[in-house]
């Protein structure tokens, strides 16, 4: 049934918009309806009647942009996430591995050099066992945040060889995983992750070639300070080819660098006494070798992991975030509730 308007053309007449748009005049005698207006006047009224429309939809986008880009907004503003131990995927919610990625900003955590080895380690552990569990945002996630750290130590000359170690065992992952092609063990289309793996070469060849430029700055050096200085220095190193390398800089470091009492140190850091116990090595001379102990240990044990900055997990709201983001908290004592997840944990987190 049309629907009859309160205009009034003459008596017995009212206009009304039939079911093809356009609005006609009905005698209620006749029931027929009078073709009052002409075909322009009809014309001008259903344009602009399309017109309002439009503006009216053009108008309600711009609000649902503005509210969408201001949730977005805030959403990125929280730096942190909401996990919860033994909890199915449903009730975790937004908090997957890949989303994990984005509302922890790793990609601003690499730029600090505090958080920077623990971003890398996290990239080389999911490299190693959590490729196969990547969704399609989480490889997407992943890969941009490897490429911007070996831009950044293209860029800064450091870490070179923590770097080299990350991209080679992505490789060897993916060279596995991609032999197994058609067992779904990987996520997405298998010629992708095969331009992923021509794009980690390129980055091993980009790090290959290297050149480290050598500061202009001409004044005191390393070897200029004095001996206690320069191994005291020595013992803040965490990793043994560290020691090897700056011994093999100048012939009075590699003197410095075969000090037993450094290697003794650095194997009881990572190591326990037991562990060193069991893989005891004398020297020529009747004495322990804590050098070569040192990396005989390596190869059977971890080694101590270190970090200037960890992710948090507040136990009392299950909060995760890096240290120094606030987050609402309810604790009395928030401080107290935190605490500091190793990489290992942090992806343990997400394994349902």
């Amino acid at each position: 049934m049309p629907f009859l308007g309160q205009d009034w053309r003459s008596p017995g007449q009212s206009w009304v918009k039939t079911a093809d748009g356009w609005k006609r005049f009905l005698d209620e005698k006749s029931g027929s309806f009078v073709s009052d207006l002409s075909s322009k006047e009809v014309y001008n009224k259903e344009n602009l009647f399309n017109s309002l429309n439009y503006d009216v939809a053009a108008k309600k986008r711009k609000k649902d942009m503005l509210n969408s880009k201001t949730k977005t907004q805030y959403f990125h503003q929280e730096k942190w996430i909401y996990v919860h131990k033994g909890s199915t995927k449903e009730r975790h919610g937004y908090c997957t591995l890949g989303e994990a990625f984005n509302r922890l900003d790793f990609s601003t955590a690499i730029l600090d050099s505090r958080r920077f080895n623990y971003v890398v380690r996290l990239l080389e552990l999911i490299a190693k066992s959590q490729l196969t569990s990547l969704s399609g945002i989480a490889q997407k996630n992943f890969m941009n945040i490897l490429e911007k750290v070996v831009l950044k130590v293209l860029e800064d000359q450091q870490n070179i060889r923590l770097i080299r170690e990350l991209l080679q065992t992505l490789y060897t992952s993916l060279c596995t995983l991609v032999q197994r092609v058609g067992k779904s063990v990987l996520v997405g289309n298998i010629n992708m992750w095969v331009y992923r793996m021509e794009t980690i070469l390129h980055w091993q060849q980009q790090l290959n070639n290297i050149q480290i430029t050598r500061p202009a700055f001409k004044g005191l050096t390393f070897t200029d300070l004095p001996l206690c200085l320069q191994l005291n220095i020595m013992q803040r190193l965490s990793d043994g080819r560290d020691l090897v390398s700056l011994g093999q800089a100048a012939l009075d470091l590699h003197v410095l660098s075969e000090d037993r009492l450094l290697w003794k140190k650095l194997c009881q850091y990572h190591f326990s006494e037991r562990q060193i116990r069991k893989r005891l090595i004398l020297s020529d001379k009747g004495q322990l070798d804590w050098k070569k102990m040192y990396f005989k240990l390596v190869r059977c044990y971890p080694r101590k992991e270190q970090y200037g900055d960890t992710l948090q997990l507040c136990r009392h709201c299950h909060i995760l975030s890096w240290k120094g983001t606030d987050h609402p908290c309810t604790a009395n004592n928030p401080e107290s509730c935190s605490v500091s997840l190793s990489p290992q944990d942090f992806i343990n987190l997400f394994k349902f």
